[in-house]
């Protein structure tokens, strides 16, 4: 599969001439005051008081000041955004420096916890995003060498030997570049499970595994994570001043931005100091952020507007000529947060999307549109490892990083908690759904209120790396030569959304505090059971025949590209694509026999009904360990 290249990380700092004159304490702020002032209104105030300031703790504030106009200005329209970017990061740096000089620093530690199964391009590049944003912005700073304040976690879940070892080479690569990394590995995980009372040990079986020491490994996002807090309690040496931040293997601590010439992905959110500085001034408990990229839904909910937005790129393509210089670049996706590539979005609140969504061709240089449609379909097969061609999502700043909103959905590669946060924890993991993280933020919700927030502070979401599909793996995606098998997934996204709903109207009808009743367990179970059996049979008959006037306009309405020999290739892998979709998604696939099976959604049904029974018996041993 044809990839774009990835982007090359941006220029990082030199380090100081040990034989130059040593600069003022707040030359980068003199700089960016001479350089920016003209242009944005509140700069030149900040000049003058720069004048008058002797004070250390008024230079950092000066800084704080300067940062956030600069930050404003770095994201309006028509920005000369990278030097903009340049001075901001440099202003974060400098003002470190003053924190160090004044000695005194109240912030925050970060302990953060990347779980990770048979992912080494991804945690590669989780790393280098952190690495990057500790250069850039250097929290906390770096004068023994590594940056004090920042201790990652490489909580370890795969099954594959040669993986773990390229994880452990990879903590070890970027120990020697400063961060401070540990690989948390399957011996020590069932070391400290096992170091639990065994009566406690019991009671935590769902939230923690109670896997065998022989199969310790692919226990599931929910329980790996779970599983790290025990590691976040032995390694915290002040509880009362470190949070704990919960990042996905394939997320990286940056956004993406839209430019004339396509993506562009920039390390401009200085995440740790905007955290800290929400911790330190508000009561929260636990703040979650988004997701830019890639979507963080399974292709199970994705296949019908992709399959509109495929039919719309062909129908265009129809009209166009071959050779012609191609015209598919600078098309818009929608900004983050309006679910545009779920095809139940109304199931969430948001309202009906565009019908279809136009490509924007990744290509470079000079192109026709057969070279396009080429590059296109070679990727189509990366939608069933969860990427969207058409509905990428982009990062929007609008009311800045540090707005804070109420939350109802933990997004479980993104999610900070302080000391008591850790209580609010993902729980049913056992059950192997999806939706967990919507599915713990309504009973999170429900008992904090507020407490639970959210902020724009999203992560880059990556499905795939430049490393290809051969490299990437994804739990209940399995891969033939042509084949794709989602049964696994699909199923799991059914019965997920089944015990999301079910946990949204529950909490609106009993008390999150106390053990949930089974009658009124069993009463919303069974209402939102024929809810989704009816929303997902129209979906399922939309991709039925969508998939059908694909295949018509694609090999039998006698367009161009049936006449081109070098595009025979292409048309192999739409008709491999179309295949996959049938075998996944039609009238006899596995996932939507067994939706419709009645004997196996009641096995599903009694698990959901005793997992949410068992909710409140399982908080409180958990609890127990804070």
């Amino acid at each position: 599969m044809n990839r774009p290249q990835p982007e090359r990380p941006p220029r990082l700092p030199e380090p100081p001439d040990a034989h130059a004159l040593p600069a003022p304490a707040n030359a980068c702020l003199q700089a960016c005051l001479a350089r920016h002032a003209a242009a944005i209104p509140g700069l030149a105030e900040l000049g003058e008081r720069l004048a008058a300031s002797r004070d250390t703790d008024a230079l950092i504030d000066l800084h704080e000041q300067c940062a956030h106009l600069l930050e404003h200005a770095m994201w309006a329209a028509g920005a000369d955004f990278h030097p903009l970017l340049a001075s901001y990061q440099a202003l974060f740096r400098e003002q470190e420096a003053l924190i160090r000089q004044r000695g005194e620093d109240d912030r925050h530690h970060f302990i953060l916890g990347i779980p990770v199964a048979d992912r080494p391009p991804h945690l590669r590049a989780c790393l280098e995003s952190i690495v990057q944003v500790c250069t850039l912005f250097d929290y906390g700073g770096h004068a023994s060498g590594n940056w004090d304040r920042i201790t990652v976690v490489v909580a370890e879940d795969s099954r594959d030997e040669a993986n773990i070892r390229r994880h452990i080479e990879l903590v070890e690569a970027y120990r020697r570049r400063g961060l401070n990394v540990i690989h948390y590995g399957l011996a020590e995980q069932y070391e400290l499970l096992h170091a639990l009372p065994p009566p406690t040990r019991e009671r935590l079986g769902g939230l923690l595994t109670s896997q065998p020491k022989e199969r310790f490994y692919l226990k599931g996002q929910a329980a790996n994570r779970n599983l790290s807090y025990l590691k976040f309690l032995q390694l915290s040496e002040n509880r009362h001043n470190t949070l704990y931040y919960l990042i996905d293997s394939d997320q990286s601590l940056c956004l993406n931005r839209q430019t004339a010439a396509g993506e562009e992905v920039v390390h401009a959110l200085p995440y740790f100091h905007v955290i800290d500085r929400i911790f330190r001034s508000t009561d929260t408990l636990m703040l979650t952020g988004k997701m830019v990229g890639d979507p963080p839904v399974s292709p199970a909910v994705m296949a019908a507007n992709f399959l509109d937005d495929v039919a719309a790129f062909f129908s265009r393509m129809a009209a166009l000529a071959a050779r012609a210089a191609c015209t598919f670049h600078g098309a818009p996706g929608p900004l983050a947060g309006n679910a545009a590539y779920h095809d139940h979005a109304s199931l969430f609140g948001f309202d009906n999307q565009a019908a279809s969504y136009p490509y924007a061709c990744r290509l470079a240089g000079d192109h026709d549109h057969g070279a396009c449609l080429a590059d296109f379909t070679q990727r189509l097969d990366a939608f069933f490892f969860g990427e969207h061609l058409t509905r990428k999502t982009w990062f929007g700043y609008g009311p800045g990083f540090a707005e804070l909103a109420p939350a109802r959905t933990v997004y479980p590669g993104n999610y900070v908690v302080n000391h008591a946060g850790l209580k609010y924890l993902i729980p049913f993991g056992h059950l192997r759904l999806r939706m967990s993280g919507p599915t713990a933020g309504r009973l999170i919700a429900a008992e904090i209120g507020a407490r639970f927030a959210s902020a724009n502070l999203p992560n880059l979401h990556r499905r795939t790396t430049e490393a290809g599909l051969a490299d990437d793996f994804r739990p209940g995606v399995e891969m033939g030569d042509t084949s794709v098998d989602l049964s696994d997934e699909f199923e799991r996204q059914f019965f997920g959304d089944l015990m999301l709903f079910a946990t949204e109207q529950l909490v609106k009808r009993a008390d999150v505090t106390q053990p949930f009743a089974r009658d009124a367990v069993e009463a919303v179970v069974g209402e939102k059971e024929a809810e989704l059996l009816a929303l997902y049979q129209q979906k399922h008959d939309a991709i039925v025949e969508r998939s059908r006037q694909l295949d018509d306009l694609v090999f039998n309405a006698g367009h161009w590209w049936l006449h081109a020999p070098e595009l025979a290739a292409a048309l192999q892998q739409v008709r491999a694509f179309i295949d996959n979709i049938e075998r996944n998604f039609g009238a006899c696939a596995p996932a939507w026999r067994q939706i419709q099976s009645a004997e196996h959604r009641a096995q599903r049904k009694r698990q959901i009904v005793e997992a949410l029974m068992n909710y409140r018996a399982e908080r409180d041993a958990w609890d127990s360990l804070f």
